[in-house]
């Protein structure tokens, strides 16, 4: 599918927004400390490195991922020192952050992510919806890791052309809101373990009523679909050639009504099935794959949601491609692994990214909101840039007040 050019002008306005201070803005430190709390992992005395202080850092370090952990260090208690006082954040030693990050441990960033990183659209979010419902893609990806013996051993490594590749990798499943490029929902594991398994869990978790799902045909099971319609979501997934829908009411637009079954024995017996809709085409144009595309949606009603406008809406689902390329290449820098070299430790740095492209990802939807564009217009490569070029020399501290982010507004 074609990209938009980015809209340089309204980008260059979003460095207005880019700040330590916003981050502290989309990460308030109220909701921080209540997590920490909840984690048990609230200090029993002083320490020159406050776990709320080691949540920042392990974000920033995600933003300055080509430089030095203690270097980062120096940059966050600049502001730090603004927000706890002087005398109570300190230099610590490169030793010193190893510690206080296995003292955090990775279930405050899971939590904080989970709490924070939802959908943003609003209604007057230009591109983000499809006739009232809220298009998001299921998909997921890997990420290699440091070749230690800790890792290998909980997240496993991928096979290779000659035994097996050089790093241990976990895969992630996430849904992704099409129209903003937010990851929310995100479930991570070993690399042995199944997309489809994980994405059980994400959708079970996260999908829900409005949205229009979107998936890949490797996904299609007929459990995982039906738990997947009983979130109240809607549908629209690519199922494979052999799966089984016979036309049983040809509709005008050209698509037709089926039912799928859980097993042949239902099928012959007419019991257990759903109603399904499907929509088959093929692309044309020089260059365009000649297989045929086989869509199946809950979307039944082929007036209100004719079959051309589902077959040009499916290709948003390689928003999810272009998001993950933001996440770990663009944000990442292209680094070949995490810097983490425990288990424990991967899981902070997996969610702490993830936290961190969606403050990136917030404050680009709310300077499109203020400009009148779509956000997919603004480049990422630009915020990010203008992210760490501000960062250090910012001067206002993170909001003291603890207060949450303003709400996003009424969804159609």
């Amino acid at each position: 599918m074609g990209r938009n050019r980015k809209d340089i002008s309204a980008t260059s306005k979003v460095a207005g927004s880019l700040s330590f201070a916003a981050i502290g803005t989309a990460v308030p430190r109220k909701a921080v400390e209540e997590e920490i709390a909840k984690a048990g992992r609230k200090e029993r005395r002083v320490r020159a490195l406050p776990a709320s202080v080691v949540v920042y850092y392990t974000m920033a370090m995600c933003i300055y991922w080509h430089t030095g952990v203690e270097e980062v260090l120096r940059w966050v208690l600049e502001e730090a020192r603004k927000l706890f006082g002087a005398e109570e954040v300190k230099v610590a030693s490169s030793g010193a952050i190893s510690s206080a990050r296995k003292r955090l441990g990775g279930g405050v960033l899971e939590a904080l992510y989970r709490r924070l990183a939802q959908p943003l659209a609003r209604k007057e979010t230009a591109g983000a919806w499809h006739r009232g419902l809220l298009p998001v893609a299921l998909d997921g990806s890997t990420l290699d890791l440091q070749d230690t013996a800790a890792n290998a051993g909980r997240f496993g490594r991928p096979g290779a052309s000659r035994g097996e590749a050089a790093f241990p990798q976990l895969r992630f499943v996430t849904l992704v809101e099409a129209g903003t490029h937010v990851l929310f929902g995100a479930r991570m594991g070993a690399c042995g373990e199944s997309e489809q398994a994980l994405a059980a869990e994400v959708v079970a978790s996260s999908l829900r009523e409005g949205m229009l799902c979107m998936a890949d045909r490797l996904f299609y099971g007929y459990g995982f679909w039906a738990a997947a319609r009983g979130t109240g979501a809607h549908l629209l997934w690519r199922v494979k050639s052999n799966l089984r829908l016979p036309v049983e009411e040809r509709l005008a637009d050209g698509s037709y009504l089926s039912t799928v079954y859980a097993d042949e024995k239902g099928r012959r017996r007419g019991l257990g099935g759903q109603r399904v809709r499907v929509v088959e085409y093929r692309l044309k144009g020089g260059g365009a794959p000649p297989e045929t595309y086989r869509l199946m949606t809950t979307l039944l009603d082929h007036a209100e949601h004719p079959a051309v406008e589902l077959a040009r809406l499916y290709p948003r689902r390689w928003e999810v491609e272009t998001t993950y390329d933001e996440f770990k290449t663009h944000l990442r820098g292209g680094r070949v692994v995490l810097r983490s070299k425990t288990p424990e430790l991967v899981r902070q740095e997996f969610y702490a990214f993830l936290l961190t492209h969606y403050c990136l990802r917030r404050m680009m939807h709310e300077a499109a909101l203020a400009n009148g564009v779509p956000p997919l217009r603004l480049s990422f490569t630009h915020a990010v840039q203008t992210l760490r070029r501000k960062l250090p020399a910012y001067q206002a501290g993170f909001s003291p007040s603890g207060r949450t982010a303003p709400p996003q507004g009424d969804r159609p």
